[in-house]
C-alpha cells in the first residue's frame, strides 16, 4: 500500500530516501514484512522508436554501399579441333649396320690409317697388312699361268700336225687321241694358274681393310705390328649413324587397339610409313620425325610385348645408337576433339571437374573425363560441350554457386611451339 502522513512520521528519514528513489524511477511499496522496491516500466517515445528506425535504415545501406563486389575470372571456350592421340613408348636407338672388323688374310699389321672414333665413308681404307707374301704370291700365279699358257699353245700345235698324219695314215688313230688328249690337260693347266692368280689378287686386295659403309668407327684394337690371324683377330667395330633406327616395345592392350583401328586387312597391325616422333631425355616434346618401317610378327610370351622399329634421319649425327628416347605413336584416327588447358581442371574427391558460368554469372560445376594432352591442352572426352565457357584463371576466386565477373579471352589453337 502507498505511504501516508502517518508513515511519514513515523519514517521521516526514509521518506527523504524515497524522493531519491523515485528520481531513479523506481517504485516504493509497504507491506507487513517490510518495504519493497520495483523499477518502473519505462514505455519507448515515438522519438525514440523512430530514431532507432533512422540509424537502423543508415546501417543497412552503409553494409550495402561496403560490400565487396564479384570476383573478375578469366573465362574462354574449349578449343575444338581434329586431332589424332597418340601414345608414348619407351625405346632405344640402335645404328642400322654394324660391323666388326676383322681381316680376311693372316699377316702382319703394317697401318693404321685412322684416327680413333672418326667418321668415315664407305671404301676408307682403315688398316692394311704387310702386302709383300701377297705380291709374290700373284707374281708365282702368274708365271705359272704364262708356263701353262706355253704349253696349251704347243699342245695346239701338235695336235694339228698329228691330225695330218692322220690323214696320209702315218699314225694311228690312238696316238692322235694322246695328242688331242695332251691339249685339254694343257688347257685345264691354263685355267687353274687363271684361278691362282684371280685369287692371289684377292688376297692382296684382303690385305687392305676398308670401310663397308658410311659411319663413325671406334677404337683400334691392334696396333701396327702385331700378327693378324685371318677372320679371328678383331681390329675394330664400325656403325652406321644416317639413318637410325629406334626399337621400342608395344603392350599388348595397345597393340590390340591398333589392330582395331588400323587394320585393313586380316594379320595386318598397323600401316606402314605411320608418323612418329621421338624425344630424348630431358626433352618434353619431340621435334624429329620418323616413320615405322617394321612391327614384328609376334608377342613375346615373357613380356607381352610385340617390338617395333621406326627409323629416323640423322643428317645432323645428334642421335646415336644406345640413346633412350620416347616414340610417339598415333592411336587413334583423327576426330573432333575439346580441349582445355590443365589449369582449368580442379579436383572434387575422386573426380575431375570444370567450372563454367551459368546463369547470372554464376559458376557451375561440371565433372569431366579427361585424356591425354595434345598441343598443350587436355582432351575432354566427355562432360564438356565446345559452347561452355569454362575458368581459365583464378579458380582459386571461384566457388560453385558463387556470383563472378567473368573476363572473356580466347585460347590459342596450340600452345606448343611449332617444330
Amino acid at each position: 500500500m502507498a505511504c501516508n502522513s502517518t508513515h511519514a512520521r513515523v519514517f521521516p528519514r526514509f521518506f527523504e530516501s524515497r524522493k531519491y528513489f523515485v528520481r531513479l524511477n523506481w517504485r516504493v511499496f509497504f507491506t507487513r514484512t517490510g518495504v519493497q522496491f520495483a523499477r518502473k516500466r519505462s514505455q519507448p517515445s515515438t522519438c525514440c522508436v523512430a530514431a532507432l528506425g533512422f540509424l537502423a535504415s543508415i546501417a543497412g545501406a552503409a553494409a550495402q554501399s561496403t560490400a565487396p563486389p564479384p570476383p573478375v575470372v578469366s573465362v574462354a571456350k574449349p578449343v575444338v579441333k581434329q586431332i589424332v592421340e597418340r601414345d608414348d613408348f619407351i625405346g632405344r636407338f640402335e645404328a642400322v649396320d654394324t660391323v666388326d672388323l676383322r681381316a680376311r688374310v693372316s699377316g702382319y699389321l703394317d697401318k693404321v690409317h685412322f684416327q680413333d672414333g672418326a667418321l668415315v665413308k664407305a671404301g676408307d681404307l682403315l688398316f692394311s697388312i704387310d702386302p709383300r707374301p701377297y705380291q709374290t704370291a700373284l707374281r708365282s700365279a702368274q708365271a705359272a699361268a704364262a708356263s701353262a699358257t706355253a704349253r696349251v699353245q704347243f699342245a695346239k700345235t701338235d695336235l694339228e700336225r698329228a691330225a695330218n698324219l692322220r690323214q696320209s695314215g702315218n699314225i694311228t688313230e690312238q696316238l692322235a687321241d694322246q695328242r688331242r688328249q695332251a691339249l685339254l690337260t694343257a688347257q685345264g693347266d691354263l685355267d687353274s694358274a687363271n684361278a691362282a692368280i684371280d685369287r692371289a689378287k684377292l688376297d692382296l686386295d684382303y690385305a687392305q681393310i676398308r670401310a663397308p659403309f658410311s659411319g663413325r668407327i671406334s677404337r683400334r684394337f691392334v696396333s701396327a705390328g702385331n700378327l693378324i690371324n685371318a677372320n679371328e683377330t678383331l681390329l675394330s667395330t664400325m656403325i652406321s649413324l644416317d639413318p637410325i633406327q629406334f626399337y621400342f616395345d608395344v603392350d599388348e592392350r595397345s597393340y590390340l587397339a591398333y589392330l582395331q583401328d588400323f587394320a585393313s586387312e586380316p594379320g595386318r597391325p598397323a600401316p606402314r610409313d605411320a608418323t612418329v616422333t621421338v624425344s630424348l631425355t630431358g626433352e618434353d616434346n619431340g621435334t624429329r620425325k620418323g616413320r615405322i618401317d617394321f612391327v614384328d610378327i609376334r608377342l613375346d610370351q615373357q613380356s607381352g610385348t610385340v617390338r617395333g622399329r621406326a627409323v629416323f634421319d640423322n643428317k645432323d649425327l645428334a642421335l646415336t645408337p644406345g640413346l633412350f628416347g620416347r616414340v610417339r605413336v598415333p592411336g587413334s584416327r583423327p576426330y573432333k576433339a575439346v580441349l582445355i588447358p590443365d589449369e582449368a581442371l580442379g579436383s572434387d574427391q575422386s573426380r575431375r571437374i570444370v567450372y563454367t558460368i551459368g546463369a547470372e554469372n554464376k559458376i557451375v560445376t561440371k565433372p569431366v573425363r579427361t585424356g591425354p594432352r595434345i598441343d598443350g591442352y587436355r582432351v575432354i572426352r566427355d562432360g564438356l560441350g565446345p559452347d561452355d565457357v569454362i575458368v581459365v584463371n583464378g579458380l582459386a576466386r571461384a566457388r560453385p554457386g558463387t556470383q563472378v565477373s567473368p573476363k572473356m579471352t580466347e585460347l590459342p589453337a596450340s600452345r606448343e611451339p611449332s617444330n
